[in-house]
């Protein structure tokens, strides 16, 4: 990195447990807020009351609403919301100062392009170099710095390794790889999944079923994501199956928790954002593009866009023809 000064864009949960991964490598951490009243708490009173309430944050943060800080930064950790990129990005690329590196951590497709955000933060900010980071990572257990294990990866190893080496702890371990694409579609595909088997334990259907879908899940993501230009043992890692693996396990998980209440029948007016909801419209279409079969994500995407009931998707899933495992 050539400061280390790293700025976190988003002073939501993950923006905020990010500027404590920084902080506690010995980065000098500036989480970049658009709601003063959050930076005001953050550099006051330590914590962060509307996203992690209760949760004591590391003194070497500071908070901050002005976007010039961007101009100080070595290394800029984009904690913005897979859709709200394209948006947010052009007021902010005039002011990163050149040559620092993005590392990009939100996870999804973007919606009106099916382009990875990769891609979307490549059109926009096309003279910085890039990063993505993603793997099994609650924020809450992130800001309270309990052992947590990510992959980080960038366009070539060696940088990939510099910034591992820059963002990790004894608490937070950064694994290096150069595979983008694959880190990226493990990132975003999880999300897809991790509704499914929401809809699973809302529908009563227990722990049995949800392994089963869980596997056969991870059958597609690892079949689609080849086919959009991942690599194969990306997904077997932390960014996949990992990942994979927290985001099916828990109401923590926003897509799980979003799941569970679709599953029961509930309002979901008004729920916290699950990007995989968006995401499964896409890579519905992605999927048939390239002749892959990806049963469970199709079920999802209907179910999601209204054309299915729950418990008739679940069915369908059940009744389709016996075939051989492998």
């Amino acid at each position: 990195m050539t400061d280390n000064t790293v700025v976190v864009v988003g002073g939501g949960a993950w923006g905020t447990a990010l500027a404590c991964v920084a902080a506690r490598a010995g980065q000098h951490a500036v989480l970049l807020c658009r709601d003063s009243s959050v930076a005001e708490a953050l550099n006051t009173d330590r914590c962060n009351p509307r996203y992690l309430p209760g949760i004591s944050l590391p003194d070497r943060i500071e908070a901050a609403t002005d976007p010039g800080v961007l101009g100080r930064a070595g290394t800029v950790i984009l904690a913005i919301p897979a859709q709200s990129l394209r948006a947010a990005l052009p007021a902010l690329a005039p002011l990163i100062a050149p040559g620092a590196t993005l590392i990009n951590t939100a996870k999804g497709i973007e919606l009106g392009t099916g382009l990875p955000l990769s891609r979307v933060i490549a059109d926009i900010c096309p003279d910085h170099p890039q990063a993505v980071l993603s793997g099994p990572s609650f924020a809450t257990d992130v800001a309270q710095g309990k052992p947590t294990a990510v992959t980080l990866a960038a366009g070539d190893e060696a940088a990939a390794l510099d910034l591992c080496r820059a963002l990790s702890s004894d608490s937070f371990r950064a694994y290096a790889s150069a595979d983008m694409t694959g880190v990226e579609t493990g990132g975003a595909l999880k999300n897809v999944y991790a509704i499914a088997a929401g809809v699973v334990i809302g529908l009563g259907f227990g722990e049995s079923a949800k392994a089963a879908l869980i596997t056969r899940a991870f059958v597609e993501l690892r079949r689609l994501g080849a086919a959009m230009g991942g690599q194969a043992e990306t997904y077997l890692g932390l960014s996949g199956f990992g990942d994979l693996m927290l985001s099916c396990s828990s109401p923590q998980s926003r897509n799980f928790g979003y799941g569970m209440a679709l599953g029961r029948g509930e309002d979901l007016t008004g729920r916290p954002l699950a990007e995989g909801a968006a995401t499964v419209q896409i890579a519905g279409h992605i999927a048939q593009e390239h002749g892959v079969s990806a049963p469970i994500l199709q079920a999802t995407r209907r179910l999601i866009a209204g054309e299915i009931a729950p418990k008739d998707a679940v069915e369908a899933l059940l009744s389709r023809p016996v075939k051989e495992e492998f």
